[in-house]
């Protein structure tokens, strides 16, 4: 029994279908590997602008960060994409923000700076542990001076004690003890 018109036309369908399939995939295949390649280059020109910029061989950025020299290489050139503790060993190196690293690789979404967040992240006289912990706090003031300002309350000043006249408060205020002199 020989397949008719009709069965043949069909199989003809499915193998071209299968054949567009494979194209897309193969297509999003090098895409997907095109932004890696594109995301691991952009990683590795912006370590190399910061170290050149701060004047380190690549021999001392290494050393300081705990990796190869021939593995730091291959970030800065875009062949490797380094881990999270990598990139963080690497931001200590350089000292410059872990969290601009993060961002650059793709890691962190990158949030809206303020004059205050960018000044603790360019300090260099504090260690990535203790930027970490300020920006922290400053957001936690920030967020708790929000809560009022969309409640309702007073232009985002969070206060701790009630709504006096300046006089009154200081009416209250207890005067300090009075020292007599010995002479």
């Amino acid at each position: 029994m020989t397949p008719n018109n009709d069965e043949h036309l069909d199989s003809q369908g499915i193998v071209a279908k299968v054949s567009e399939a494979t194209e897309v995939v193969a297509e999003a295949s090098d895409l997907v590997a095109s932004v890696v390649t594109t995301a691991a280059s952009d990683i590795g020109s912006y370590i190399r602008s910061q170290r050149e910029a701060a004047q380190v061989s690549m021999r001392q950025l290494a050393s300081r960060a705990g990796v190869s020299n021939p593995y730091l290489s291959q970030i800065e050139r875009g062949l490797r994409k380094p881990s999270a503790d990598v990139l963080a060993q690497i931001a200590k190196g350089l000292r410059v923000s872990s969290e601009a690293l993060y961002v650059r690789a793709g890691f962190l979404e990158e949030r809206p700076h303020g004059p205050v967040r960018d000044a603790l992240l360019g300090d260099t006289e504090i260690t990535e542990r203790q930027k970490h912990v300020l920006i922290e706090i400053y957001d936690s003031f920030r967020r708790e001076n929000e809560q009022p300002q969309k409640a309702g309350g007073s232009a985002g000043v969070a206060r701790t004690e009630p709504d006096l006249p300046t006089d009154q408060r200081l009416a209250q205020t207890p005067e300090p003890p009075i020292q007599e002199s010995s002479q």
